[in-house]
């Protein structure tokens, strides 16, 4: 692994240089992003815990070059970096190759969907372990194949292409499809997924709706649907944003169906920023016995998160931050935090208080 990273930089260390005489490019970027965690689940055996955790640091490595009439071939490579263990790998996150013209831009690789994308930024705690995903979306998959986290619709895919539309009058629009390059062992199905959004921006608000749509997840010839509207508005120092989302799932016994929605806010004070999010997710509903995710169909089934914080920046690449996120189970919910999950049983109610420290570079 070591020899990878070694070659892999001194590859694009002289590939900078070859294309810099070409009128190319070649960046080198990356998040270091951890923080030292207090967790504990009441009524569990687990009790207090302290530990260190990650929050998908990074480093990768993009570039494009100039092909005439406005066309450009754009590429990235980038893998996730773990802080807390040394864990690492060169090209498991958002990596690509295509082409970019006033048309737009297509490429092909493993990518964030646009259902994931239209709203990350609305979770001032995204991608923490306080992160909305715990309630919003069924979890998080950060590198998914068709047969891999099927419960998740906050994801990124590999084997994918993408499609996004240049911005028209503050409009855009990204379409994503997973191809159907696995087979399930059980049922010889061959999954798939298209994802989608469209949003817009102008003046102090940014509006999206997006939708996305696996097939032969759950089983052969089901298909599992998740829809969410998304809103922001910002004012001076202040910013507010807010989501609503419905999934569904065709499983084996039946429908089952869940609604939920999230709002946050932020307040700039100097150098620092005020951050909260309250997410609430609803029973859910169905005749289907099944659990999917972390949710399952029946009375106190519902949970709510709420996520208070500060961050700090040091400079314009490092912050430090502090958070506090509590998930309240009802009797029988089985919510637990998305990402750094601790473990929970039906009505245990997880929380966790942390002191971070991310720079980019």
């Amino acid at each position: 692994m070591k020899g990878a990273v070694a070659a892999l930089l001194l590859g694009c260390g002289s590939g900078a240089w070859a294309q810099a005489a070409g009128a190319g490019s070649v960046t080198v970027y990356g998040r270091v992003n951890t923080g030292i965690e207090h967790v504990r689940v009441s009524g569990s055996e687990l009790g207090n815990l302290t530990r260190l955790s990650n929050y998908r640091s990074v480093i990768g490595f993009r570039g494009e070059e100039a092909l005439g009439d406005g066309l450009k071939a754009i590429w990235q490579i980038e893998g996730g970096v773990s802080v807390d263990t040394g864990a690492g790998n060169i090209a498991n996150r958002d990596t690509r190759v295509g082409l970019s013209g006033p048309w737009g831009t297509v490429f092909a690789g493993v990518w964030t969907l646009p259902y994931t994308s239209a709203t990350a930024g609305f979770d001032p705690f995204y991608p923490t372990t306080a992160g909305y995903m715990a309630l919003m979306g069924n979890g998080s998959a950060p590198n998914a194949t068709h047969l891999s986290d099927t419960s998740s619709f906050d994801r990124r895919q590999a084997n994918q292409v993408q499609y996004w539309s240049p911005k028209w009058k503050g409009l855009s629009a990204r379409i994503a499809h997973g191809l159907r390059e696995d087979t399930h062992p059980d049922t010889g199905s061959k999954p798939s997924l298209w994802s989608g959004s469209l949003s817009w921006e102008g003046g102090p608000w940014q509006l999206t709706a997006a939708h996305e749509r696996h097939h032969n997840y759950q089983t052969a010839d089901s298909t599992d649907t998740a829809s969410k509207l998304g809103a922001a508005w910002q004012s001076g120092p202040a910013r507010v944003a807010a989501v609503v989302e419905r999934l569904r799932y065709g499983t084996a016994s039946g429908e089952l169906t869940r609604n939920a929605w999230y709002l946050s806010g932020t307040y700039r004070l100097g150098a620092g920023s005020l951050r909260v999010g309250y997410a609430r997710a609803a029973e859910g509903k169905g005749p289907s016995a099944e659990t999917v995710g972390f949710f399952r169909s029946g009375a106190d089934t519902g949970a709510s998160q709420l996520t208070l914080g500060y961050e700090h920046g040091l400079s314009k690449r490092t912050a430090l931050y502090a958070f506090y996120s509590r998930i309240r189970n009802e009797r029988a919910a089985i919510y637990d935090f998305a990402i750094n999950e601790i473990g929970v049983a039906a009505g245990q109610r997880p929380s966790v208080l942390a002191v971070g420290l991310r720079h980019s570079f």
